[in-house]
Parts: C-alpha cells; structure tokens; sequence
C-alpha cells in the first residue's frame, strides 16, 4: 500500500519482514509454480476453530471484527496487512507465531507461496507447527517446485502418523514423479488399505503400473478409480483420461473414446482431453475431424505443445506444409524439443490434483 509519495511505517514494516524473507529462504525466489498444479486447500479460516483460525490471536476486539470482515470478502491483501501490523507488536512470542501460521494459510488461499511457506517458517522458529500447516507447508514447497524441501516435511509427518493415508499418498506421488515406479506401488498400496476409498490413490497407482508397462493392473486401478470417481458430487476429469491414455496404447479407441467423452462431460474445458480425442480421430484416420479438437486443446491452454505437433503431423499429411511448418515450430518454442523426436503418446499425467 502506498500513502501519497511517502511510505507508511505499514509499508516499511511489509518492506522490512519481505527483506528479511529474501534473506530467510533465497533459494525459493528463483523457482516457478509448478504448471497446473491443485492442491488441497488450506483449513477454513473463520473466527472459531483449528489451525488457521482467529481464535487465541489476542486480538483487539475492532482488529478482529476487521480482519473477519476481510476474510469473509477475502480480502487477502487486507487480511495478510492486519496479522503483519500484529506481529510487529511482540515478534518471538506464542501469539506471533500464531499470527505467522494463520498468515500462511492466507498467502497460501492467496497463491503466494513463497510468502505463505517463509510466514509458516517464522512461525516454526517460535514455536512448533501443527500438522495441517506443515502439511500446508509441504503443498507450498511442491507449488514452488521445491521437491525436496517437500519430501523432507512430507517424511516427518509420515514419521509422526505413519498410519495416516494422506501422507503416504503424497510420498508415493513423489516417488511417481522421481519414476521410482516399484516404491510408488508399494505405499499406494498401502494407502488403500488405509484407506480403500481415496479415488487419486487407484489413480496413481494406475500410473505406476501404466509405467511399468503392466497394463492389465493399470486398467483395473483406473477402472476402480473412475467408480469411485462418479460417485464424487463434482467428479474430476483425470481417472477417465488417463484409462482413456492406456487404451489409445493398446489401439482400443472406441473404448477410449467413451472414456474421453466421459471426461469431457465432467469438464468440457479440458485440454487434455480435446488433445486425446484429436489423437484417436488421427489414429482412425480422421485427420479433418481430429483437427478440431486438437485446435480446441491449443485454445484452451497456448502453453501445451503436444497439440501443435500432432497439428503439423496431419497438415503435412494432407500437404499444407506452411501451416505444419508454423505448428512444428510452435510445439519447438514451447517445449524446447527436436522436431525429429516425436513426444510421448502418453503424457505425465500424475499432478497432485490426480
């Protein structure tokens, strides 16, 4: 917040904690969210309740009133400004290092997760964190792409409650995502037995076997994943599109067709999917069909390179070779690969969100 041409002692205070986060965590700044990453949300922030809530903050009764006011109209920026004021007050006691806590779950509601996970950092040097937030914590090192940083909280949490699935299931995420395939299976399997309702675990556990080149375990986990999925009351589009992925690679497209449908029903908006469907529309031979939808996958998401280079497959089939040439140049520029090296049928389709 600015105030004419002179800066409040509000700003100075921001200035002066946001030095002092650089200082606290350098490495954070130089990294980039991880690309359409979801993670579960942080607690519900309201006057009553656990972690991240306003209750045992010692707040004057006129701040609370207006730090509620600016939660319930989430109002971040407001709300993050009112706990920074507080916790200029007394900076090493307990009540600080609750107002740090809480601040984390906002930046974190706000998508600022460099600030989110340094607010949780200053809040752990006072005093120890509550699981939620340092689970919190982990989700904003894997939005910042500090994997590491995420497994080390991941494994101290797990090490705490190793019966909890929720853990497990995050650990088993990063070993998909570091392609230790045969440890992922091991702790999804565990998680189901935890926990044998968790859609995402049948899921990635599907990947896995997917991975493994065992498509008959990775049929039968997407397939259990799709039913649990359909009873969701908001279902996610990903356990259809990633079986729909296994049966384009075994050339079984009708059933992967049905299976695309299913995902776009639940999501119309999907660009993978439209990218799949263009995928099976070329492969039965299609090619003016396919380009519809693969045209719908580019507009929905310009950043995805997959669809441009399929694009350019069909035009130079059918002899366009200005269009195909721009399209193969554009899938260059946004996935900085050869031209000569055809990308993957089946991408990596194991987000958190999944």
């Amino acid at each position: 917040m600015l105030c004419n041409s002179t800066p409040s002692k509000r700003v100075r205070a921001l200035f002066w904690v946001l030095l002092t986060i650089s200082l606290f965590v350098p490495l954070l700044a130089q990294q980039v969210p991880l690309l359409a990453q979801q993670v579960p949300p942080p607690p519900v922030l309201s006057a009553h309740g656990a972690p991240g809530s306003l209750a045992g903050l010692q707040l004057e009764p006129f701040r609370s009133a207006e730090l509620e006011s600016a939660l319930n109209r989430r109002d971040y920026k407001r709300a993050e400004t009112i706990l920074l004021e507080e916790t200029q007050r007394d900076p090493k006691s307990a009540r600080t290092a609750k107002l740090y806590t809480l601040m984390g779950h906002i930046f974190f509601l706000d998508g600022q997760y460099l600030n989110s996970a340094i607010a949780w950092k200053k809040a752990e040097a006072i005093a120890p964190l509550d699981d939620q937030s340092r689970f919190s914590l982990a989700m904003a090192y894997l939005q910042l792409n500090r994997r590491d940083w995420g497994l080390g909280e991941l494994q101290r949490l797990s090490r705490g409650d190793p019966q909890n699935p929720l853990y497990l299931y995050w650990l088993a995420k990063l070993d998909y995502d570091a392609r230790a395939y045969t440890p992922a299976v091991s702790r999804l399997r565990r998680v189901i037995e935890l926990d044998p309702n968790m859609t995402r675990a049948y899921n990635n556990l599907g990947l896995c076997f997917d991975a493994l080149g065992q498509f008959d375990e990775a049929i039968q986990n997407f397939t259990r994943a799709i039913e649990l999925n359909r009873r969701q009351e908001q279902p996610s589009p990903w356990p259809p599109l990633n079986l729909a992925v296994s049966l384009i690679s075994l050339n079984r497209l009708d059933e992967a067709m049905a299976r695309l449908h299913e995902a776009l029903s639940y999501n119309s908006k999907f660009p993978q999917a439209h990218y799949q469907l263009g995928l099976v529309l070329e492969k039965e031979g299609k090619f003016k069909e396919a380009i519809v939808p693969l045209q719908r996958a580019v507009e929905l998401d310009p950043s995805y390179p997959e669809p441009h280079y399929t694009l350019g497959r069909i035009y130079q089939r059918e002899g366009k070779r200005e269009e195909a040439q721009e399209q193969i140049e554009e899938f260059k520029k946004l996935s900085k690969q050869s031209p000569l090296t055809e990308p993957s049928v089946k991408p990596n389709y194991a987000s958190p969100s999944r």
